[in-house]
């Protein structure tokens, strides 16, 4: 059984069923699910928590789902104690959350995991999404196992390695001449036309609360302790918001002490709208034209920027923006550090850390956990330039003379 109760709007509070619905009637903002609470905390604890499933779904009673779920083994990933980078960076604490080793390689396994079995019970015989390669690839690997029709559209520009981990689950794959942003305003359109389950637009409320289990796994990781500084990336903002929610919800049902959990907002230069508007010291965040090898985060217009600028000056984090550059640098220092070959968006995380560390922020003695989403063979090829082996004829002695003794 589900303790959700009721859509309720961000902005005036209005509620609404549980239904497929993304925004409100009355003032057009975003929707989330709201909780009956009392009736959670009376229902779990951290022994029913650790003695659920090793995934996700562990956190069952705090999502918003009836029955039996579309679940293809996301997340429990692990949480790693980084001595090595954390020595490179001048930090004590810090671990790294990494989310590579979800089914599909990202995040977008939790997200889906929910919305997928949303969308079943709400009787969609077909889902559809808008994606920038990782959660097209979830979509179609959680339709296939729920054995639904699934479309998933994308931008044309696209890294061939996401193609390719999108086709195997056999979808209807489309990509779109133009940005993210144009492939999200085409399904917004075939949205009211198309009666499917569209996991980021119609079932948005439900999707945007797999990733609060990302701040559940974090704290009980860390022995039932929030981290006092989160480093994350942020595309539209969501996942950002959610960690916080995440941690936010385990305080409130006593499962955690009060959270103080700073937390820090990253985005690659050539995307950085959130960013921009956190510099510039306002909430409105003004959309820019995407110019990154960060693609997987590269939104010009987030739909939770506003929410997202909140969560980072509520908590007394922070937002940072880095060149593409220090993006490829941040992939390799995490590899060579810690043996954890991240996507673009990893490098976006490691690279704003290292400012972070750098200008101060961080602090030494933090406990300090930084979010690595997405897994590297996905987009490398933005570092193929930087391989130069050593070429050798098959005898000892070119090898001596090759490399030297």
């Amino acid at each position: 059984m589900s303790y959700a109760i009721a859509l309720r709007c961000r902005k005036c509070g209005r509620e609404y069923q549980l239904q497929p619905l993304n925004l409100c009637d009355f003032c057009f903002s975003p929707l989330e699910v709201n909780y009956d609470y009392k009736s959670i905390a009376k229902a779990s604890s951290r022994e029913t928590i650790t003695k659920g499933p090793p995934s996700m779904w562990r956190y069952k009673d705090l999502l918003p789902v009836d029955g039996d779920v579309v679940d293809i083994g996301a997340g429990f990933t692990p949480l790693v104690k980084a001595d090595n980078l954390g020595k490179e960076l001048g930090l004590d604490k810090l671990y790294i959350k990494n989310d590579c080793l979800n089914p599909t390689y990202s995040f977008k396994d939790r997200v889906v995991s929910v919305a997928i079995t949303k969308a079943r019970e709400f009787g969609f015989d077909t889902v559809a999404c808008a994606s920038t390669g990782n959660l097209a690839a979830s979509v179609a690997a959680h339709a296939a196992k729920a054995n639904i029709k699934s479309y998933v559209f994308v931008p044309s520009d696209v890294e061939p390695s996401k193609l390719t981990g999108i086709a195997i689950y056999n979808p209807v794959l489309v990509t779109v001449k133009g940005s993210y942003d144009d492939v999200n305003r085409v399904c917004s359109q075939l949205a009211q036309r198309y009666d499917w389950g569209f996991i980021n637009i119609n079932l948005r409320p439900y999707y945007a609360e797999g990733s609060k289990t990302l701040g559940y796994e974090v704290a009980e990781q860390l022995g039932w302790l929030a981290p006092d500084c989160v480093v994350a990336p942020a595309a539209s903002g969501l996942l950002f918001t959610r960690i916080w929610k995440g941690l936010d919800e385990f305080s409130m049902l006593g499962l955690v002490q009060p959270v103080n959990t700073h937390m820090y907002l990253t985005q690659a230069a050539g995307s950085s709208p959130i960013v921009n508007a956190f510099e510039a010291g306002i909430l409105q965040v003004h959309p820019v034209k995407p110019n990154t090898i960060a693609k997987s985060i590269a939104v010009g217009n987030p739909a939770d920027g506003y929410y997202a600028l909140r969560v980072a000056r509520q908590s007394g984090g922070g937002a940072c923006a880095v060149t593409d550059e220090e993006v490829v640098e941040g992939m390799e220092l995490l590899a060579e550090t810690e043996g954890i070959f991240a996507e673009t968006a990893g490098g976006v995380v490691i690279a704003g850390l290292r400012k972070l560390v750098t200008s101060g922020i961080i602090k030494r003695h933090e406990l300090t956990v930084a979010f690595i989403t997405g897994a590297g063979p996905k987009t490398q090829e933005v570092i193929a330039g930087r391989v130069h082996p050593f070429v050798i004829e098959p005898t000892l002695e070119s090898f001596e003379e090759v490399l030297g003794k």
